[in-house]
């Protein structure tokens, strides 16, 4: 019940999770048909033949095809598969056929609800026939929002053998394990599995053997009934031998009775008469006990068949156990084997894994050398550099601080002789501005009617053009075009107390 809601509830997800229509090679829905078959088997009835136990659900899936008239064409088509030989195979491609029709929800609910019915075909504990059963069909709702295509053409699905994979319904509590304890696990797997092939290789060695037996019974069983039929022959003859007898003795009877009617002289005829009844009384004496003897040997042989029969019962049943233990210790050493080829996968990738560690830490070790080697040779450099520098400071100091106050001497030097320049500059064009004034207004003294007058730009005065030089000390950013001569003195003393 629990591996049915895991199948049904993992199958849902991871179909979702794919989100495409499912196929045969799907291992989830392997392992779901795998569950459901079980889940059917539960409680089933036996049949018991002369060569073995017929134990399939196949006859309890054609029931719906009398309660649901729908399921007619899924009976049908499993019918005309080809390849179908066993009930089995018959059972597993009808699953897969009303799983593709998403009518086996619906299915599984007719036939349970009809527990009378299922009565011929289940134990009265079984899971079809209690509760289980009815949560389980529940449960198939959910496949409905799955779209599966199955081929079963090419696909044996006679001789599949059913097992449940639990390493995908149980959940990795992680890598926290150590490897000594991983080793051991797997020690203990191939322990385990190397127990079951031998165990294994036992069991076929018995079943060969009580074949072997089965076989020699069944021979000897046949000669005993070829001897029966003999002795019932041979009884059959005796029986013929003494109704003859004693119709030979009646015979004689009458014809003694009428000789002695006749004449009492034939006295001899009498006595030969007397020893031949005589003869013929021991003749069916030892007839009747012949018979008796064949008819004890009848029985005893009768008596040894079904005791033969009984023993080949019982071997059959030992031998269909023994096929019934094989089959199981071939699903857990199919189990064994994968989890063996799961270990071996997994210890192949933490190798590859060691592997790689080790060579990054190889190839981190020699980064880590190359770095020390860079590292001291940088050390090297720098002490030699320091003491380059010291060896340079020692020698050089003095004279490069002598060399430092004589540049500094030299700078203030050039500022004072740069100051003295300046004023003189200043001084020699104050006499310059000062001698052409002079003329120029000599000249207008002169001629006062012949000098243009001006408007001035800096304080908007007349004067005359001769009142100021062409020749000015001044750049032309700062002096207008036309300025008067007090304004032209005012700029110069504004200029000349500019440090720049």
């Amino acid at each position: 019940m629990n591996m049915a809601k895991l199948s049904i509830k993992g199958l849902i997800e991871s179909a979702l999770n794919l989100g495409r229509t499912l196929d045969s090679d799907y291992a989830p829905l392997q392992q779901f048909f795998v569950v459901m078959e079980h889940c059917l088997k539960h409680g089933l009835k036996t049949k018991k033949t002369f060569l073995g136990q017929n134990k399939s659900f196949w006859g309890a899936l054609e029931l719906v095809e009398k309660l649901t008239p729908e399921a007619g064409e899924i009976t049908a088509s499993v019918k005309d598969l080809p390849g179908l030989k066993t009930p089995l195979g018959r059972g597993r491609a009808w699953l897969r056929l009303a799983l593709m029709q998403k009518k086996l929800s619906d299915y599984m609910k007719t036939i349970i609800n009809r527990k009378d019915l299922l009565s011929e075909f289940y134990e009265p504990n079984a899971l079809m026939m209690e509760e289980e059963g009815a949560v389980i069909a529940g449960l198939l709702v959910g496949l409905n929002v799955i779209d599966a295509n199955l081929c079963m053409k090419g696909e044996d699905l006679d001789s599949q053998v059913g097992v449940i994979d639990f390493s995908m319904y149980l959940k990795d509590g992680g890598h926290s394990s150590k490897s000594a304890e991983g080793d051991g696990q797997i020690t203990a797997i191939l322990d385990q599995k190397n127990y079951v092939e031998e165990l294994n290789r036992h069991l076929s060695a018995s079943v060969n053997n009580l074949q072997a037996k089965v076989d020699a019974l069944e021979k000897s069983n046949t000669k005993l009934t070829e001897e029966l039929a003999v002795a019932n022959n041979r009884i059959i003859t005796l029986q013929e031998d003494v109704e003859r007898v004693k119709e030979e003795s009646s015979y004689q009877l009458e014809s003694r009775k009428a000789v002695r009617s006749d004449s009492a002289a034939d006295g001899q005829a009498l006595g030969e008469t007397r020893k031949q009844l005589k003869e013929e009384t021991l003749l069916r004496l030892d007839v009747e006990k012949e018979l008796e003897v064949q008819i004890g040997m009848k029985q005893e042989m009768e008596l040894s068949m079904k005791m033969l029969e009984k023993d080949i019962c019982e071997k059959q049943d030992a031998l269909v156990e023994l096929r019934q233990q094989l089959e199981d210790l071939r699903a857990i050493n199919q189990q064994l084997i994968h989890k063996s080829q799961s270990a071996d996968a997994s210890s192949k990738q933490k190798s590859e894994v060691v592997a790689r560690l080790e060579e990054k830490i190889n190839q981190m070790s020699g980064t880590v050398k190359q770095l020390e080697t860079r590292c001291k040779q940088a050390e090297r450099e720098r002490d030699l550099a320091l003491e380059a520098n010291r060896l340079f400071k020692q020698e050089f100091g003095d004279k490069i601080e002598s060399l430092q106050d004589e540049v500094e001497q030299l700078r203030k030097h050039r500022s004072n002789l740069e100051h003295q320049l300046r004023k003189e500059r200043r001084s020699e064009h104050h006499l310059t501005a000062a001698s052409r004034q002079s003329r120029t207004s000599q000249k207008e003294r002169k001629h006062p009617e012949n000098t243009p007058k001006k408007q001035c730009k800096n304080c908007g005065g007349v004067f005359c053009e001769s009142c100021v030089s062409k020749e000015l000390p001044l750049p032309s950013s700062i002096l207008p075009e036309t300025v008067c001569t007090t304004c032209y003195s005012h700029l110069l003393q504004q200029y000349a107390s500019t440090p720049t």
